[in-house]
């Protein structure tokens, strides 16, 4: 398959993810691809991002945009606004949601300028705690106080959609202490928050002391505390509308919705996956790998999959049950009508029966309780409609 990828069918907004693969440290919970600043890899990177967009981004306009990593704010102010034009130049015209993902200790002033000056209008800042403790349990290069001067520096540079990312069940947390890291949140009033239960990747930092016994996971806490996540984050004014993600009226995140609902969209740099053209693909996780690709017009891609219409419609009924709207039964079988999809309806009574969930005429939805279960459904759909 050769680099570029052409569109199929009308010419509907894509989403485009850029990975920033650059990272200061691990945190040691993370699993994402990343790799040491060093600026002749930078230069590089950017250099590769530059050639990508111009053979994968065909003209089509572009509704959102999303920088994860790694951590895109590590980049230079120069070099963030050097990426945003990169992009824009591929682009007919400007996004609706721009968002970049920062944590706290890369906030600056001149970033955020940067950030602003392109284009930028969403920013999701990597909190996980205010507590200095928990943060260094977790291996995080911040504490509290910067969280604040970053708070005040993006707000400053008139950020009016940001986000915080928030961890709980973390080591040694209590519940008195999640509750006062949700009222810490509470009290700065961002737009949006979301809320993530620490998980155990494999090759990390926190996987290696759970599978030697030095941390425990406590199921029935986590249960606990995420629900103690959506009762007092609804009290304060956020609508949950995704099993781990909360907003005010207005400000939900539209890229992770429109992925949710199995659009298109395009990945950029090492790591960052695709869904295109009827595939779904990701490139490599190697710098020099992806950058050889580049250059050869032959891109350097792993888990390449056709998307048949069996697994859009599987994805679609998973992820749509992650969110609190829930699915229409009624569009998914006219959406894919050569499925056999007659197996759902009476898996869907027996979720009601369990009290899993909620069907409103053809709107299926999960209760409370159902979505403190959200990952035992979706692995039981996905049986369901397995091929």
């Amino acid at each position: 398959m050769s680099l570029q990828a052409k569109p199929s069918g009308p010419l509907t907004p894509l989403g485009l993810y850029v990975h920033v693969p650059f990272c200061a440290r691990a945190c040691d919970f993370c699993a994402f691809y990343q790799e040491a600043p060093r600026r002749g890899d930078i230069d590089r990177y950017l250099e590769g991002v530059a050639s990508e967009a111009a053979a994968m981004l065909t003209g089509r306009p572009v509704e959102t945009i999303f920088w994860g990593g790694g951590t895109p704010g590590l980049l230079p102010a120069e070099d963030l606004r050097r990426l945003g034009e990169t992009l824009l130049k591929q682009l007919p015209g400007p996004p609706r949601e721009w968002s970049v993902e920062m944590a706290p200790s890369a906030v600056k002033p001149d970033k955020a300028a940067a950030l602003r000056e392109i284009g930028v209008n969403r920013i999701s800042m990597g909190v996980q705690s205010f507590d200095d403790a928990l943060l260094d349990k977790l291996g995080r290069q911040h504490r509290a106080n910067q969280i604040y001067r970053a708070w005040e520096t993006l707000r400053e540079a008139g950020f009016d959609n940001i986000n915080l990312d928030l961890m709980f069940a973390l080591p040694g947390q209590s519940r008195e202490q999640w509750l006062a890291d949700l009222n810490e949140a509470i009290r700065l009033a961002p737009e949006h928050i979301s809320t993530y239960c620490l998980t155990f990747e494999e090759d990390t930092a926190l996987w290696v002391k759970l599978s030697e016994g030095k941390l425990r996971r406590d199921v029935p806490q986590e249960a606990e505390l995420y629900q103690l996540s959506w009762e007092t984050l609804e009290a304060a004014g956020y609508a949950q509308y995704e099993v781990s993600n909360f907003a005010r009226p207005g400000h939900a995140c539209i890229h992770n919705l429109n992925t949710w609902k199995m659009t298109e969209w395009v990945g950029l740099g090492p790591s960052a996956a695709s869904q295109l053209g009827g595939r779904r693909f990701a490139n490599v996780a190697n710098l020099d790998q992806w950058l050889a690709g580049i250059e050869k017009g032959l891109p350097a891609r792993v888990d390449e999959v056709d998307l048949t219409p069996s697994i859009l419609a599987t994805d679609t009924l998973i992820f749509g049950l992650r969110m609190n709207a829930g699915v229409d039964l009624a569009k998914l079988e006219a959406d894919w009508p050569d499925i056999d999809l007659s197996a759902v309806r009476p898996w869907a009574q027996t979720l009601v029966a369990e009290g899993l969930a909620l069907l409103e005429g053809n709107s299926l939805r999960l209760t409370p309780e159902g979505r403190l279960l959200a990952d035992r459904v979706g692995a039981d759909a996905l049986e369901l409609l397995e091929e």
